[in-house]
């Protein structure tokens, strides 16, 4: 260990409380009486599974995004896991994406029997790199699944318009990004199936796991309603075999509550992000550590995570720590280099950016109700780390 990583870990503890990385209670609190409004009504109904709750649902949240089509599933990986098998994607068959995310997106690829095909990032963005997606092309490809990292979209004009000249489905994750526009337009409305997750950490977060998939193609929303639940339209008759993948009543409710207060939090935490910015430029840490630029005016940035970079991470990340600062790190391996994919016969500097950004990205806390102080807290640590080395 170099000593200025020993001075990181033995600096003083702070005198003041640790605070969360993420303090959903806070949230809560806004609309308490909302959600158990909503709750106590599901309850009363005594309807837990789909339904008029998750019809309802469906229906705002396509409203919303300037979809046709909106289907609930179980979960964001679910979202992935019934495009896919509604593409007809599976063995034999291979889709591009990227190694630079939460390992749902390549491990829905597998699940379904298809060979994640990885294309390397932008090092701004942490998206995908369209310049590359051409050499990755085989005749087995059957689709692009680009990620909007961290709820900046990805560039999607070049790869629709390679999509489009080999024929190919595109799926979007958009699982960090609901809310987030391209060109005016919202993510997950621009490909065949855009793919969403309601983990409670998320912007539009439910009380558990919940997913849904947006389309514009009414076949494609039939299919996808059927395999939900287990290829079936008519209780009891199977058109083909699908899974158990539901969304809760109980989920849907809460999550129409929030999706009233979606555009304010979005708000939130872009103002919380152009809050470090000022500050990390007050500070003099601009040569110091890589925070996320501001967008190019085609890209709107719904911050899921506020994700700076630092060569000295690792120290940065305990000195934090010891101040009592919450951080988080998405994600310390790159995908390709896995256990669970080394069966690919991935090494290490095939895909050089991803793997440079796993060595330094440092996640800041970034939602809505983070007070100025812990705000302002982070950042004094930041500049106390530069100081110790």
């Amino acid at each position: 260990m170099s000593s200025s990583a020993k001075r990181a870990d033995n600096s003083p503890a702070s005198p003041q409380p640790r605070f969360d990385f993420l303090d959903l209670r806070a949230q809560f609190a806004t609309i308490h009486d909302e959600v158990m409004e909503a709750v106590t009504q599901v309850f009363e109904s005594q309807y837990f599974i789909l339904g008029p709750e998750v019809k309802l649902l469906e229906d705002e949240v396509a409203a919303k995004l300037g979809a046709k089509f909106a289907v609930g599933c179980a979960s964001g990986t679910d979202a992935l896991i019934l495009s896919l098998l509604a593409a007809g994607i599976g063995k034999g068959d291979e889709v591009i994406t990227t190694p630079f995310s939460f390992i749902a997106t390549a491990g829905s690829i597998a699940y379904v029997g298809a060979k994640p095909v990885f294309v390397d990032i932008e090092p701004v963005t942490y998206n995908i790199n369209p310049a590359l997606l051409q050499a990755a092309i085989t005749p087995k490809t059957r689709a692009i699944m680009p990620v909007h990292l961290f709820g900046l979209p990805a560039d999607m004009d070049p790869i629709l318009a390679i999509a489009r000249a080999h024929n190919l489905a595109i799926i979007e994750d958009a699982a960090q990004a609901i809310g987030s526009r391209y060109a005016g337009r919202f993510t997950g409305t621009f490909g065949d199936y855009g793919c969403f997750s309601f983990f409670p950490s998320k912007n539009l977060g439910g009380a558990g796991d919940g997913g849904m998939i947006t389309t514009n193609d009414p076949a494609i929303a039939d299919r996808l309603q059927m395999l939900r639940v287990h290829g079936s339209k008519k209780k009891y008759f199977h058109e083909m075999i699908g899974t158990n993948s539901r969304l809760h009543a109980l989920q849907a409710a809460v999550l129409r509550v929030k999706l009233r207060h979606l555009d304010a939090w979005q708000q939130g935490r872009q103002n919380r992000a152009d809050r470090y910015r000022r500050l990390f430029e007050t500070a003099g840490l601009s040569s110091f550590i890589t925070a996320p630029p501001v967008p190019p005016a085609k890209f709107e940035h719904v911050y899921n995570q506020f994700t700076i970079r630092s060569t000295r991470r690792d120290d940065l990340k305990a000195f934090l720590h010891n101040k009592g600062v919450p951080s988080e790190i998405y994600y310390p391996l790159s995908i390709h280099l896995q256990e669970a994919f080394a069966y690919l016969g991935h090494a290490p500097s095939d895909f050089s950016e991803s793997e440079k950004a796993s060595r330094e990205v440092l996640a800041l806390p970034v939602y809505p109700e983070l007070p100025d102080p812990q705000q302002d807290r982070v950042v004094q640590a930041i500049v106390d780390f530069r100081s110790s080395l």
